[in-house]
């Protein structure tokens, strides 16, 4: 049975359009990446847990983020990734500052096969992006995504 996770597709209003609200992951392995390496803020659903609930704990675990939006929301569905993990997003009205933004951290052995164990954020950062950047940040796992909520929500100009 494949894994199942759960995020939240922040997004706020512009002159130009929407932008979304991405997270870039955190510890070693992620510092020198940029371009492909951003995500929605997401995580594993508990056993038991609802889809939404995750979606929302693993929001504000990610960004310490409480919530605070515009609307009900759209459930965007569900995504299969490459990994075989599914994701379920819903897209949501809001804004926050990014300088604000505390993760929670994990703890892995760093650097590999030293026995030490180093903490790390589980998201580095966070940021603001409008649709073409926000197409060349996420992870192409995830462009799908994207691609459905600007279908949905930010139809291109005419």
């Amino acid at each position: 049975m494949p894994e199942v996770s759960a995020g939240i597709l922040l997004y706020r209003k512009t002159a130009a359009g929407a932008e979304i609200f991405l997270v870039h992951p955190g510890g070693p392995y992620w510092a020198r990446k940029d371009e492909g390496a951003w995500s929605v803020p997401k995580g594993l659903i508990e056993s038991g847990e609802d889809k939404l609930a995750c979606a929302w704990r693993e929001f504000r675990e990610e960004t310490g983020f409480d919530r605070r939006v515009v609307g009900s929301g759209l459930e965007l569905g569900s995504f299969r990734l490459p990994s075989g993990k599914h994701l379920h997003v819903w897209a949501f009205e809001g804004d926050w500052d990014p300088v604000a933004l505390r993760s929670n951290a994990f703890e892995m052995e760093w650097p590999p096969h030293s026995g030490r164990k180093e903490r790390f954020p589980e998201v580095d950062r966070g940021g603001w992006f409008d649709r073409t950047v926000a197409l060349r940040k996420i992870s192409p796992g995830q462009r799908a995504v994207l691609d459905r909520f600007y279908t949905q929500f930010d139809p291109p100009q005419r």
